[in-house]
């Protein structure tokens, strides 16, 4: 089974951790064709381990805890699941042609109950689109993220802590190492 492990935290403020010390706590659970992609915790694998993405989470969790000295979240996604996420198009195109921001993904640690939903999608407006869909909310900022009025934080307290890419990097990383 191949997994993508999207990392919260990596590389922020002064912490700084290369691409090679954030394959090794990988590398000692047994994982195999482990590699990193770009510097904002992005790692890719491969496991023979039957176990659920639940439990190979905690694991890697822990041990990059173990690693790194600090807690570090940690959001799996399959092979399908990604390329599921690279296929959606949460946005109209006159959405898209009025915005100027990226579209951004934030990862979800599970699907959200319905009021949970309910109130992270009330913070979207017309300036940053919200789109949910399964364990990742579409978000559309109309122009750069840090421009954003967008409180992450009340979003975060509705769905639960998340990580967010930016769509394109999602669809470089599956282009670059799950694309047949």
């Amino acid at each position: 089974m191949r997994y993508a492990a999207f990392l919260r935290g990596i590389n922020l403020g002064k912490r700084r951790v290369t691409g090679p010390e954030l394959c090794a706590p990988f590398e000692g659970l047994g994982f195999t064709e482990v590699a990193s992609f770009l510097a904002s915790g992005n790692v890719v694998f491969e496991t023979d381990d039957d176990a659920g993405a639940g439990e190979l989470g905690t694991r890697i969790a822990s041990a990059l805890e173990e690693a790194l000295g600090y807690e570090v979240l940690t959001f799996l996604r399959s092979v399908a699941e990604l390329a599921a996420i690279v296929a959606r198009t949460p946005f109209t195109a006159d959405q898209l042609a009025r915005s100027t921001g990226k579209p951004q993904v934030l990862l979800l640690p599970r699907e959200p109950a319905a009021d949970d939903a309910a109130a992270a999608l009330a913070h979207g407006s017309d300036d940053d689109v919200l789109v949910l869909d399964g364990r990742e909310l579409h978000w559309l900022p109309s122009g750069g993220v840090s421009q954003s009025d967008l409180d992450l934080t009340a979003i975060g307290r509705a769905v639960g802590p998340v990580t967010i890419r930016t769509a394109n990097t999602l669809s470089r990383m599956h282009t670059k190492f799950f694309a047949a």
